[in-house]
């Protein structure tokens, strides 16, 4: 794993500061290689979790993210090579944390992934705990806010509380990879969700290819296998037959009534 990172040096410019909010839907790889991929771009992140977001990262990674913040944030630090203080953690009810008030927001706030729960109560502009506290001052100060929700299908009520916050500003962004780019790992997965919101934080970044981009082919992946004009014309006739065998049977098989 690498740990290069651009966290800018004594006197230089800061890089964005970037609010990660881990909660408890399932989804932890997305969260943690996002951090990651921050760190790397040489943004400064202020790390909070929910209780439940501890539940998971043990289900999901048998990763035991201790009670104190401050703790997972010097282990992030370690892990992804940080720069000192780069990598900030907060308390659940740490009240005077810069993200508690407008006087010092972020650049940007990110829930990855984000439960329908923590979702609601940021729609109805809840502020019960740190998390929520955090996204109210995002939205009121006008910054950007990014909601990655994993829960699967969504009810009536899911998707009004999506389109209110989307009506707000907020970005809703469903963790949900796509295949053009021939993913043959989960981590390829979690990268093509973790690339679409460092785009939408506009944060440059070399995640993966984009749509358009040559890719080389891979020994033994589909898309490196040309078939030859004998193998298509072959599977053309056999779809041909296969067709005419199904409309062969319902013409014999089917009421006409129906």
């Amino acid at each position: 794993m690498s740990t290069e990172h651009r966290f800018p040096a004594a006197g230089a410019p800061p890089g964005p500061t970037i609010t990660v909010a881990l909660t408890g839907a399932s989804g932890m790889p997305y969260g943690l290689r996002l951090i990651q991929a921050l760190v790397t771009a040489g943004a400064r992140v202020y790390l909070l979790y929910s209780q439940a977001a501890q539940i998971v990262a043990r289900q999901e990674l048998d990763l035991p993210l201790p009670a104190r913040a401050s703790e997972a944030a010097a282990w992030m630090t370690e892990r992804y090579g940080a720069a000192p203080g780069q990598i900030t953690g907060f308390g659940r009810e740490e009240w005077f944390a810069p993200v508690a008030s407008g006087s010092n927001p972020p650049d940007a706030m990110v829930v990855c992934p984000c439960t329908m729960g923590t979702l609601a109560a940021i729609a109805g502009g809840l502020s019960d705990n740190l998390i929520e506290r955090a996204a109210d001052v995002v939205i009121k100060e006008g910054r950007k806010l990014v909601l990655v929700p994993r829960e699967t299908p969504y009810s009536t009520l899911h998707l009004e509380n999506m389109l209110r916050l989307s009506r707000m500003g907020v970005v809703i962004l469903p963790p949900n990879p796509a295949f053009y780019q021939h993913p043959t790992t989960i981590a390829d997965l979690v990268d093509f969700v973790v690339a679409r919101i460092m785009d939408q934080l506009r944060i440059p970044h070399a995640i993966g290819p984009r749509w358009g981009e040559q890719r080389p082919a891979t020994p033994g992946r589909m898309d490196s296998q040309q078939p030859s004009p004998a193998s298509l014309a072959a599977a053309a006739a056999g779809v041909s037959v296969a067709v005419s065998a199904v409309q062969a049977s319902t013409a014999t098989s089917v009421p006409d009534d129906l």
